[in-house]
């Protein structure tokens, strides 16, 4: 059996993230891309992305359906690679902008979030980003109404920045992009997050 990619399917942009999955697991091994709406799924999963949408939505409706406990678990214990794209970039962080929404975060990477970073959605935009764990040439990103990391702690690795926020970055196992690689036909982020489960957690496939 192949790698069992686990797509929180609760709101937010699920069919690109699954369908960019199944593509590049189909350029490689093989395996399966799971959405995910209610819990018990989880702790099945040898990765998973929490995709972009409504990061408040998204949070309590991981809390309500018993979600956001099974993510923190595996995250920590078994340490599988995690891929947070825009509002999943706010639920990874520990620190943020949440005194309005009250939401829940997750709280598992050491670093500041700041929602809506670079303004509302009709600020919405597309930038060329040197990534340099990608190689080639720059990665074609999509922000919409994206937040943005102001801060991360020495064991989090930049692999990206914009106006002077991060906009991507690495925490061991968790991988936090604010903005859309599922939206472009560039692949390479999702290739690196196979990656991580192939070479940086140990995986070996029944």
């Amino acid at each position: 059996m192949g790698i069992r990619i686990g797509v929180i399917a609760l709101q937010g942009n699920i069919e690109e993230h699954v369908q960019a999955a199944e593509r590049v697991l189909a350029e490689r091994d093989g395996g399966e891309v799971i959405p995910i709406k209610h819990g018990g799924i989880v702790p099945s999963c040898d990765a998973l992305i929490i995709p972009g949408g409504e990061s408040t939505t998204i949070g309590w409706l991981m809390e309500r359906e018993g979600i956001a406990s099974e993510i923190k678990a595996v995250a920590e214990v078994k340490d599988i690679p995690i891929l947070g794209t825009c509002a999943g970039l706010i639920l990874l962080a520990k620190h943020g902008q949440i005194e309005r929404t009250k939401q829940p975060l997750l709280g598992l990477m050491d670093v500041h979030m700041k929602r809506n970073a670079f303004g509302r959605q009709r600020e919405s935009f597309e930038a060329l980003l040197d990534v340099p764990v990608l190689n080639g040439d720059k990665f074609p990103a999509v922000f919409i109404r994206a937040p943005a990391i102001t801060s991360a702690e020495k064991n989090v690795q930049v692999l990206a920045s914009l106006d002077g926020y991060i906009v991507a970055a690495r925490q061991k196992n968790l991988l936090a992009l604010a903005f859309h690689p599922e939206l472009t036909k560039d692949m390479r982020f999702h290739h690196y997050f196979v990656d991580m489960i192939r070479y940086d957690s140990d995986f070996h496939p029944a």
